[in-house]
C-alpha cells in the first residue's frame, strides 16, 4: 500500500486510511465535522479560487490544472501545509480527502504524486 492514498470523504473512513487530511479549501456540502473523521484540515494546501474556478473539474482541463497547480504549491504561501503534509508522511499512511467527484482527476491526486515522488 502506498504511503499516501487519495479518497473521497463521503465514503466511509477506513482503518487503512491513518492520518485522514482534507486537502479541499472548503468545507464539504452536508457532511458533520464528526460524520467526515477528519485528523487535519488543511484548506491552505488547496489551488486559489481562481485556480478551481478556471478549472471546473473539467477532464480535458486537468493536465493544465495540475501544472498550473503545482506552480501555485511553489509559493511560499503553501510552503508550511506542504511541510506539515511531509512531516506525516513519516508516519505512513496518510490519507488525503477530497469532495471532488472524480478524485483521479482531483488537487488530491497532484498531491498525492507530489508526495509520493518527494517520499
Amino acid at each position: 500500500m502506498s504511503p499516501v492514498q487519495v479518497r473521497r470523504i463521503y465514503d466511509d473512513p477506513s482503518p487503512k486510511d491513518g492520518t485522514r487530511v482534507l486537502v479541499d479549501r472548503l468545507w464539504p456540502r452536508g457532511l458533520s465535522k464528526e460524520a467526515a473523521h477528519v485528523d487535519l484540515w488543511l484548506k491552505d494546501i488547496a489551488p486559489s479560487d481562481e485556480l478551481r474556478a478556471w478549472y471546473g473539474h473539467d477532464p480535458g482541463r486537468f493536465p493544465e490544472f495540475e501544472g498550473r497547480y503545482l506552480a501555485e504549491l511553489e509559493d511560499s504561501r503553501h510552503r508550511p501545509a506542504l511541510e506539515r503534509l511531509r512531516e506525516l508522511l513519516r508516519e505512513p499512511p496518510v490519507t488525503l480527502l477530497t469532495a471532488t467527484k472524480d478524485v483521479r482527476i482531483s488537487n488530491a491526486a497532484v498531491l498525492a504524486r507530489l508526495l509520493g515522488k518527494a517520499g
